[in-house]
């Protein structure tokens, strides 16, 4: 059964010292948010992809993705005032889809982390599909807590696509909604609401890299081009 994939570009990205919301920046011949979309189109069963985009910048997104589409479509939905709002305007519009079957693995993916790759997606929504849930993981070493001891190994750190199930996360989400609970990333709605049809979501760790790099600051634009496959437009 076909999944769908939704890319979040509704944040401001300040820290980043653009001008321009930093999924716009250019990264090689595109810019970072059409790697995102490029690589979620390429997935085998994924059928629908949103895109999330800032109020105002519907037109630039358009101009910065259009090109890079070839035969694919993209639906475009404006941003809440946070993340969370957001994740659930793009469930909204795919509603319709969910609560008739056509749709069985919601992936949501942030726009400013353009070298998740085809691969980390199609791995992430196979996951979601056989365990409720899924989350790309990569090992963290090193860490100390602020008091400067040193934390315990095996802790790991959570990137993003997340994907789930498509009708559990609509199910948490309208939950979340009627009770005005936002959660701070899209797995954190589905513990809110563990007993929602489908659940409890048993959410796996799909293993990443730290080449999933999310651009924060200037000098990780510049990163990101030199981690990026030599084929990688």
């Amino acid at each position: 059964m076909p999944a769908a994939v939704v890319v979040l570009a509704a944040g401001a990205g300040s820290r980043v010292g653009a001008e321009v919301n930093k999924v716009l920046l250019p990264l090689g011949t595109q810019a970072v948010l059409a790697w995102s979309v490029r690589d979620a189109l390429a997935v085998d069963d994924v059928a629908r992809v949103v895109l999330v985009v800032r109020a105002g910048e519907e037109q630039a997104v358009a101009d910065a993705v259009t090109p890079h589409l070839g035969d694919g479509e993209v639906l475009v939905v404006t941003g809440g005032a946070t993340r969370h709002a957001s994740e659930w305007r793009a469930l909204r519009a795919l509603a319709p889809e969910i609560d008739a079957g056509a749709i069985d693995v919601v992936a949501v993916h942030d726009g400013a982390r353009p070298l998740a790759g085809v691969e980390l997606l199609a791995a992430t929504v196979r996951a979601a599909r056989e365990h409720g849930g899924a989350i790309p993981v990569v090992p963290l070493s090193g860490l100390v807590s602020v008091a400067g001891d040193r934390l315990p190994t095996g802790l790991v750190g959570v990137q993003t696509p997340q994907a789930f199930r498509a009708g559990a996360l609509l199910a948490a989400y309208r939950s979340a909604d009627a009770d005005g609970f936002e959660g701070t990333d899209t797995a954190s709605c589905l513990e809110r609401y563990p007993d929602v049809p489908g659940g409890p979501v048993r959410i796996a760790a799909v293993p990443s890299t730290s080449r999933n790099l999310k651009i924060t600051f200037p000098e990780d634009v510049d990163l990101a081009l030199a981690l990026a496959p030599p084929s990688a437009p």
